[in-house]
């Protein structure tokens, strides 16, 4: 009976130890072993993430997950993703990181670990260089153009001095035409749609005056991987601090980061 347990007790064992390995494939010691990282990148969300003409993935977030792999010393392997699937493929292992314009909710905290932001993603007010604004009060005696019911839209109601001639339009591209044809002097959008506005080379470039609402995106990954955590932030850091990061926002937002970010 004694040896019947012993073999049991082996045999159990054994089983065991392919699914401790598996629990610690998306460590940061398992993804040096492998010599790859599998990172979850949006496909449909331009700038952040396309395909473009060469059939490739590109954007933000891709420019993001090639500079982690790189400065981990380890092959990129992306895997598209979904907004509703993005955080499935981490919990389930499918991916090691997340990096899909993922913001941070306590919902999600829950469920996910977030590393230090890596992209803005906020609400606020543009305009052309010529005009100075630093804050609410300055916008006295301008023209502002604002898509109806937006999250901007019921922030400038609580901040706007009222002097302010606010136009309100139902669309994003009604607000976008209204800055370009003049109609509006400024204009308060999410840094995406500016991105937009940006990309059409207008003779009036909307630059960023202040934020209404800041959301940045984060990288996200599993709970107690302490390791990879602390390394991916030290990249995003240093990526900070060498210009590399505002390399990437100069390139698909059109604008640097904004200095408190």
């Amino acid at each position: 009976m004694k040896n019947f347990l012993k073999i049991t007790i082996a045999a159990m064992a054994m089983m065991a130890a392919p699914l401790a390995g598996a629990s610690a494939a998306g460590t940061l010691d398992a993804i040096k072993e492998a010599g790859v990282i599998k990172i979850a990148i949006p496909q449909d969300f331009p700038p952040f993430g396309t395909v473009g003409t060469d059939m490739q993935p590109q954007g933000y977030d891709i420019d993001m997950a090639k500079l982690i792999a790189s400065d981990l010393g380890v092959k990129l392997e992306m895997v598209p993703v979904t907004t509703n699937n993005r955080i499935p493929y981490l919990t389930t292992g499918k991916v090691d990181l997340v990096i899909s314009t993922l913001g941070k909710n306590p919902d999600r905290e829950k469920v996910i670990d977030f590393t230090d932001p890596y992209a803005p993603f906020f609400n606020g007010v543009f305009g052309p260089a010529d005009i100075a604004i630093k804050g609410p009060a300055d916008l006295s005696g301008h023209t502002l153009g604002v898509t109806r019911a937006t999250i901007e839209d019921m922030e400038l109601a609580k901040i706007a001095p009222d002097d302010v001639d606010i136009k309100r339009y139902e669309d994003n591209n009604a607000t976008i035409s209204a800055f370009l044809s003049g109609q509006v002097e400024l204009v308060a959008t999410g840094n995406v749609t500016a991105a937009a506005i940006i990309k059409r080379n207008p003779p009036r470039k909307p630059e960023p005056k202040f934020l209404i609402k800041n959301s940045p995106c984060y990288v996200g990954l599993n709970k107690e991987e302490p390791e990879l955590k602390a390394k991916v932030n030290e990249i995003i850091a240093a990526s900070l601090k060498d210009g590399r990061l505002n390399d990437i926002s100069v390139k698909w937002l059109g604008n640097p980061l904004p200095e408190k970010f």
